[in-house]
């Protein structure tokens, strides 16, 4: 247990670790599902440890001046995080985002003081579904405000800190709370630092865990597929159909396809049965575990992280 602490950022990580054994008694499998409850970090999700380390390890570098403003754009989780970190540090905080994410998540990063710039989707594009090229938009956008501000990019698609703090921290504490005794990770594709950090350092514990990379079905550029509806899908933050520059192909041990009706049910199991109230995100990892679980990962123990909050999601269709 943590003593007193004198900032907020020391709140960030040390996060549980739950044997979802209502989950896995539901859906009739066989085995383990360990679940890191990310969304009990202080921004609600597991983000915050990202935008701690990015700013961090940018200090060390003398990358990032004092009083300098740090731009990043986000689905809402990544700037929540910095704009938690940025405001402790005194950094000034830009989150840009694209329209199509929950509004839950601007509100939240206005209340602890960023600046929020929404990007207008593209044309055709589903309120609540973020593609590839709405992502594109907010990217050109962002590249705008860096040049005009003179900002520090938190670039969590490419920063090694953005996986660094799950290789350093995230796996250590995975591996202490399991005693070691995994045999799988799972996690969906969004910037790519937890898989990345994850599956490296899980596999330099144990080479033989196996790990697997989860992507929406109609967004399954890893797995070959061609992209379906413009890559349109509900889990937000995830699911881009783009390269993700910080995964590694050696350490993709299995790619996993998930459909939106899945992710969704899940999610709401995770609320009823275990009291876990997350996120799309949450449910799809989960989801593949279960998945993997019922065939080729049979009675093995699967790590997944739950990773946001349900309260992001309050004004989507995921628990109406």
């Amino acid at each position: 247990m943590k003593k007193l602490i004198n900032n907020i950022c020391e709140a960030i990580g040390e996060t549980p670790l739950l044997n979802l054994r209502k989950i896995t008694q539901h859906y009739g499998v066989e085995g383990n599902i360990y679940a890191k409850l990310e969304y009990l970090n202080p921004g609600y999700s597991k983000k915050d440890r990202i935008a701690l380390q990015m700013i961090e390890e940018a200090e060390a570098d003398g990358i990032l001046e004092p009083g300098q403003t740090v731009i990043e754009l986000t689905s809402g989780n990544t700037g929540t995080g910095l704009a938690i970190v940025c405001k402790s540090k005194g950094y000034p905080f830009v989150a840009v985002m694209s329209e199509g994410n929950s509004i839950e998540r601007a509100q939240m990063m206005r209340a602890l003081g960023a600046e929020v710039v929404l990007v207008p989707q593209c044309e055709g594009s589903v309120k609540n579904e973020v593609s590839g090229e709405d992502l594109a938009l907010v990217e050109k956008k962002a590249q705008e405000l860096i040049v005009e501000r003179n900002a520090f990019r938190a670039d969590q698609f490419r920063l090694p800190s953005s996986y660094h703090a799950h290789l350093f921290k995230t796996v250590e504490e995975i591996w202490y709370q399991s005693e070691g005794k995994i045999d799988c990770f799972v996690d969906i594709a969004g910037s790519g630092g937890t898989f990345a950090g994850c599956a490296e350092g899980l596999k330099k514990h144990n080479s033989d865990i196996r790990c697997y990379l989860v992507e929406p079905e109609n967004a399954a550029v890893y797995a070959g597929h061609a992209v379906v509806n413009g890559g349109g899908h509900k889990v937000q933050g995830c699911g881009y159909a783009m390269d993700l520059p910080n995964v590694k192909a050696e350490n993709i041990d299995g790619l996993i396809q998930i459909s939106d009706e899945d992710v969704c049910q899940v999610t709401r199991d995770l609320a009823c049965l275990e009291g876990t109230f997350v996120g799309f995100s949450s449910g799809a990892n989960v989801g593949a575990a279960i998945n993997l679980l019922r065939g080729k990962e049979k009675g093995k123990t699967i790590v997944v992280t739950l990773n946001d909050s349900g309260l992001k999601y309050l004004s989507t269709d995921l628990f109406k």
